[in-house]
C-alpha cells in the first residue's frame, strides 16, 4: 500500500472529521463516503483545505441487483443445469425497487495537482424515489454538465443547479436509460411522419427476446 495514500487518508480524517461517514483504501485508491446533507460543506473543504482543485468526473451509480447475475452469483449453485435458469429481474418487484435503501450514489473523482493525489467521494441520496443531492457548481463550475448528465441518465436531482435539464437524450424521452430497471427496448420509439412533417413518438413495438439458451433440469439430490 502506497504511503502517499495512507498519508492522504490521515489528512482527510483530520480535516473532515465528523463530516466523514467512511474511509476505505482498495487498490491503492482512497474512497470516502459523505452524508448527503453534509456533502457540499465537506467537498468545499476538500477543495480549500485538502487542495483538490480539480473535479475530474462526476457520475451516477444504480446499485439495483448489485452482485446478482444470471450466471455469476453467490445465490446460484456452482455446477449443474440449474445455474442461470432464474431471472432476478422477474423476481424483484418494481415497488420494492422504489424503496431499496442506498440504491443510487453520486461519485466525485477529485484530483490535487499540487499534491499529485486523487480522491473518490461517494454520496448516497437519502430518498430512492426522488434522489436529491446538493449541486457542487459553486465549488467546481465544471460540474454543470456532469450533473445534467447524471440527472438525464439516472434521474438524480441536484438541488441548486441553475439549469437542470436533459443533455444526452431528447426532450420527449421517457425515463432514465442507465437505471437498472429501464427496459433495453425503451418506452417509446421515434420516427419521422411525412404527413405531419415532423418527428412523432409512438409506443415501442420491439418485443423482448432472450437470446441465451436455457435448459431447465431438476438437480439430482446428493447421495447420502
Amino acid at each position: 500500500m502506497k504511503q502517499s495514500v495512507l498519508d492522504l487518508q490521515t489528512r482527510v480524517q483530520q480535516i473532515l472529521g465528523n463530516l466523514l461517514r467512511s474511509s476505505t483504501i482498495a487498490l491503492d485508491e482512497l474512497t470516502i463516503e459523505l452524508a448527503p446533507e453534509q456533502a457540499l460543506a465537506a467537498l468545499q473543504k476538500c477543495r480549500d483545505e485538502l487542495g483538490f482543485e480539480q473535479l475530474v468526473d462526476l457520475c451516477g451509480i444504480d446499485y439495483l441487483d448489485y452482485g446478482k447475475a444470471n450466471w455469476e452469483t453467490m445465490q446460484a449453485v456452482n455446477t449443474g443445469f440449474g445455474r442461470g435458469v432464474f431471472d432476478f429481474a422477474e423476481e424483484d418487484s418494481e415497488e420494492s425497487n422504489l424503496h431499496m435503501p442506498r440504491r443510487f450514489a453520486v461519485v466525485y473523482h477529485l484530483l490535487s495537482i499540487q499534491h499529485n493525489v486523487r480522491l473518490r467521494v461517494k454520496v448516497f441520496p437519502a430518498d430512492t424515489q426522488m434522489p436529491v443531492v446538493e449541486s457542487v457548481i459553486s465549488v467546481w463550475s465544471v460540474a454543470n454538465w456532469f450533473e445534467r448528465e447524471a440527472f438525464d441518465l439516472f434521474g438524480i436531482l441536484f438541488q441548486g443547479h441553475p439549469d437542470l435539464r436533459r443533455i444526452l437524450t431528447d426532450y420527449g424521452f421517457v425515463g432514465h436509460p442507465l437505471r437498472k430497471d429501464f427496459p433495453l427496448t425503451g418506452h417509446v420509439e421515434m420516427r419521422y411522419d411525412a404527413e405531419k412533417a415532423r418527428v412523432v413518438y409512438e409506443p415501442v413495438s420491439i418485443e423482448n427476446r432472450i437470446n441465451v439458451p436455457r435448459v431447465i433440469r431438476h438437480k439430482t439430490p446428493a447421495k447420502a
